[in-house]
């Protein structure tokens, strides 16, 4: 067994929006070596069906943006399974397109969502944690909440959210015996980008590409990991670049427009429908 694998085995690890994407891929790795993963996700439907696919004790209805919802589940969870020794906020959405043309409801339930449900998860799970003195949280961020890009303003404003809530809260618990964590993945192969062409130059990573860097934050608690590794290096890089250089370098690589003028409208229609709640 490598070490990774050993240090997840037994715990009890808790993954929000985990019916598809990076949270189901994480849900499936973690369980393969051994933990005890329990999941929630708002589509009731698809997060039973994957936790009976993967045999999970507690998979089941979750509103991240409502606190009796998110506190109803970390209590079943505790009740069923035990103590949390991990929460992974992965839910998250991403309606891509102008700013002017972003309807209000879609700007508050992207905040809602990936801000207000992060910041939520992780108070109720500290309140759960601190007594204790262990525990770890891991917040999924973005590489954009690092820089920005046109066609996901609010969504680069909801990741840059996540980024420093964390952060603060990382220092404001540094002797608590509390992990916390940024997991910061690039364009990741999953229905976000769908109908999408990504940077010129650089490949989407896997949702398994995540999973495992979560994995190893879990192993190796640290404040922050970016998957995948060539984007991460070129964002954590633009910070001491003149702004015109990184600028003209996100234009050059055609990020003015993935977004905005080169999405494919039918090939991203279900996604967008489900993520601006035209389908629940």
């Amino acid at each position: 067994m490598t070490d990774n694998a050993a240090a997840v085995r037994g715990k009890i690890i808790v993954i929000t929006g985990a019916a598809r994407g990076i949270g189901l891929a994480t849900a499936t790795a973690l369980h393969g070596l051994g933990a005890r993963v329990a999941i929630g996700d708002i589509d009731e439907p698809a997060v039973q069906a994957a936790g009976k696919s993967l045999g999970l004790e507690v998979a089941v209805k979750l509103d991240v943006t409502e606190p009796n919802s998110f506190a109803a589940f970390l209590d079943e969870v505790e009740a069923r399974l035990g103590p949390i020794d991990v929460l992974v906020n992965n839910a998250g959405i991403m309606p891509v397109g102008r700013i002017s043309d972003e309807p209000d409801a879609v700007t508050r339930r992207i905040l809602d969502i990936n801000a207000y449900g992060v910041i939520l998860g992780t108070k109720l799970a500290v309140q759960h944690m601190l007594p204790r003195g262990r525990g770890h949280i891991i917040n999924v961020s973005s590489l954009a909440g690092e820089t920005y890009t046109p066609g996901l303003a609010t969504y680069c404003a909801s990741k840059y959210a996540v980024v420093g809530f964390t952060e603060a809260v990382r220092v404001e618990h540094r002797t608590s015996g509390l992990d916390f964590s940024l997991m910061m993945p690039s364009f990741v192969n999953t229905e976000l980008t769908a109908g999408t062409k990504g940077i010129k130059g650089f490949h989407n990573v896997e949702p398994e590409d995540i999973a495992a860097g979560i994995l190893s934050l879990i192993a190796r608690p640290r404040p922050k990991l970016r998957v995948g590794r060539v984007v991460g290096t070129l964002v954590a890089a633009q910070k001491f670049m003149p702004r015109q250089v990184s600028e003209t370098l996100t234009r050059m690589l055609g990020g003015e427009h993935v977004f905005t003028d080169d999405v494919d409208p039918a090939e991203r229609r279900a996604y967008e429908d489900r993520a601006r709640g035209l389908a629940e």
